[in-house]
């Protein structure tokens, strides 16, 4: 089946509503979305928090990666709010 056209194969033509179009698009942009972010934090807080990789973190490596993290989060809320709170 093709996920854009509601169609599939073998000639049928399932037709899919535009509401369930547009519900399956905005989860897949969501999960791309989250799988962006976690990339993204993953690759910034290593860069900037391992100085030595081992096989285990040690006790400043483990608060910087968790602060890193925090801040990351919160930065993008706020810029997410801002981002809405304009378009209104």
């Amino acid at each position: 089946m093709d996920s854009f056209s509601g169609t599939t194969s073998g000639g049928a033509t399932p037709q899919m509503s535009t509401e369930d179009f547009m519900d399956q698009l905005k989860t897949q942009l969501a999960q791309a979305y989250a799988e962006e972010f976690l990339e993204t934090v993953r690759g910034k807080c290593f860069e900037k928090c391992i100085t030595k990789p081992g096989s285990s973190l040690g006790g400043s490596e483990s608060s910087c990666i968790s602060r890193c993290v925090d801040r990351y989060i919160e930065a993008t809320g706020i810029i997410s709010r801002a981002l809405f709170s304009s378009q209104r």
